[in-house]
């Protein structure tokens, strides 16, 4: 079944018209407008140059792509995020996963659909969902080509198409250029005039979005809940560590993550702009 290409703006009106305090795992979090301290934050960072690299899929010896986990367990059964590199002409063969997830592409061009559709080569900053059971194939061009994987359980494994089967979902596939960013206008979540953002998913209190930090800002990203997984799709980010200050130059493919409210201090001194996917189980603020 050919994928479908959607818009994320109606998602992004409901969200932005959400109240601002949310419940989360059987407690009410306030949303908060600035916060001035964090007593001992939890604040994380993992550079790309960090990442430990392995077969993704073991069984097919040189021909895997290469898989680097950022955060979580990809061979365990809990939720995880991890990066896919592919070779330049790499195509793999019709397969399917026991587990939906979904992507965004952070370098290269990213084709993902039924093996019949036409090759839709997607660019840096697209998403796209794979649901399991359904049989697909991956394929990738460009000196370096690298997206980011998530599931909300493992573990993630690679199984023959004669194994596919319908679960009821669909696949979705947004392209960079259909991306619909909201401004401060828009979301209640922004109040740095400059920032914009765009929300992609939502499943229960968990939701994924996309934030865009142009040239020159500086400011705070606050997150409000105890599940927050950040990775750099596109540019360059400076962030300062909460405890001694120490810069940290994250680039794509880079993290930052905490797992409890926190303050994250970041800005963009680059002339390209930052686009930032998060996943969190609460509202952000960006002021």
């Amino acid at each position: 079944m050919k994928k479908i290409t959607i818009c994320a703006l109606l998602i992004g009106i409901i969200y932005s018209c959400e109240n601002p305090t949310k419940q989360t795992e059987g407690k009410k979090i306030q949303v908060s407008q600035s916060i001035d301290k964090i007593v001992n934050p939890t604040n994380k960072v993992i550079l790309s140059s960090e990442i430990i690299w392995e077969k993704l899929n073991p069984a097919r010896g040189n021909q895997s792509p290469q898989a680097g986990t950022i955060w979580g367990d990809r061979k365990g059964t809990v939720a995880t995020g991890f990066l896919a590199k592919f070779v330049d002409g790499f195509s793999s063969p019709p397969h399917i996963h026991n587990v939906t997830y979904r992507a965004v592409v952070i370098k290269g061009l990213i084709h993902n659909d039924d093996e019949n559709a036409k090759h839709m080569w997607m660019q840096p900053g697209s998403f796209w969902t794979q649901p399991k059971g359904e049989s697909h194939i991956t394929a990738a061009k460009g000196e370096e080509n690298i997206a980011y994987v998530e599931i909300d359980h493992g573990p993630y494994l690679v199984k023959p198409k004669s194994e596919a089967f319908d679960n009821g979902e669909r696949p979705v596939n947004i392209d960079a250029s259909n991306i619909v960013w909201l401004d401060e206008n828009k979301s209640n979540w922004i109040k740095n005039k400059n920032a914009n953002i765009s929300f992609l998913w939502k499943n229960k209190n968990l939701q994924g979005l996309f934030v865009k930090l142009p040239k020159g800002f500086k400011g705070n990203l606050v997150n409000n809940g105890t599940t927050f997984h950040a990775v750099i799709i596109q540019g360059n980010l400076t962030y300062t560590m909460p405890v001694d200050g120490e810069i940290k130059q994250l680039d794509a493919g880079s993290y930052f993550s905490t797992t409890d409210k926190a303050i994250h201090t970041i800005s963009n001194d680059t002339e390209q702009a930052v686009v930032i996917y998060i996943r969190t189980d609460n509202s952000i603020n960006i002021n």
